[in-house]
């Protein structure tokens, strides 16, 4: 080999040698439990069981049959519904009100954002005291207007919009960040040619600003996506996925599955249907919206 041909190798093999702790990582912490993750699925891991044993697609047949399961999808069904839209809704309008804003501008983002530096738990343990009965901010609300006493946590009814109510409030302020950041990429050129023709406010939005926001909001209505179904520290604080599982989450559910009885064959398997049903989702937001999203 002439020294060209070595010295391309010698780089080659230096870069490949930095990469090596980051693949390391990434396989031991990343592909290694997903593989293992699909091989249990496809075995009966539980305490009846001392080694794990083949059943092939006996684990997704049971969930299949299983209307815990179906009640806790149903219910991050509505979590989602309930939580992703409003909370893209609510973070593009407080970005488009600190944006405008001329005084306490810094005032305002902080107090937006705030809520998301929170900790997830101190975040549970506050909604909780707002949500306890006779003693919480509610109660002591409604006492006082004379509007009687409900059990938020309580009630099959009523406790999944607390928790929507809670999230919305934790999350909303994450997402104007970002779109903030977009509405500051809007050339002002383009906002000052619509006041000189006379263009109304409402036409500039639906026509320019949330057009030039679209990939803003892909992007974070894939990460709102994602967190309607990863979000579970709440409920171990709160309601532990009561009462009679109306608050159980597809999440929380795998890990009482896993953790709580012990069956890690069927936790592998519900684990499968969740990564599932997040690839189904960011392949629709992607190969679907994407195509009808303009980046320039």
């Amino acid at each position: 080999m002439d020294g060209k041909t070595v010295r391309v190798w010698k780089d080659n093999l230096f870069a490949w040698l930095l990469l090596v702790p980051a693949l390391l990582f990434l396989i031991l912490f990343t592909f290694y439990p997903m593989l293992k993750t699909v091989w249990l699925s496809l075995h009966q891991a539980d305490l009846a069981t001392p080694a794990p044993t083949y059943i092939g697609l006996g684990n997704y047949q049971f969930l299949a049959g299983d209307s815990l399961f179906w009640k806790v999808m149903r219910n991050n069904f509505w979590f989602a519904l309930g939580t992703v839209p409003t909370s893209l809704a609510l973070g593009l309008a407080m970005a488009l009100f600190a944006n405008k804003a001329i005084r306490g501008t810094s005032f305002i983002r902080v107090s937006f954002f705030y809520p998301t530096m929170i900790p997830m738990i101190a975040v549970a343990n506050i909604w909780l005291f707002i949500y306890t009965p006779q003693y919480g901010l509610l109660s002591r609300i409604t006492k006082s207007l004379s509007l009687g006493e409900l059990n938020w946590l309580g009630s099959p009814n009523v406790v999944m919009w607390a928790m929507i109510i809670m999230i919305i409030w934790k999350e909303a302020g994450y997402f104007m960040i970002f779109y903030l950041a977009g509405l500051q990429n809007i050339s002002p050129e383009i906002y000052e040619s619509t006041k000189i023709d006379g263009v109304g406010w409402w036409r500039v939005f639906s026509r320019i600003t949330f057009p030039l926001l679209m990939p803003t909001t892909l992007f974070v209505s894939i990460v709102a996506l994602t967190n309607s179904f990863k979000l579970v520290d709440h409920l171990m604080i709160m309601t532990k996925g009561g009462p009679n599982n109306a608050s159980n989450l597809l999440l929380y559910h795998i890990y009482e599955t896993a953790f709580s009885f012990w069956d890690q064959g069927t936790a592998s398997a519900l684990t499968m249907v969740m990564v599932g049903i997040l690839l189904l989702f960011a392949a629709f937001q992607f190969f679907g919206l994407d195509k009808r999203i303009h980046y320039q």
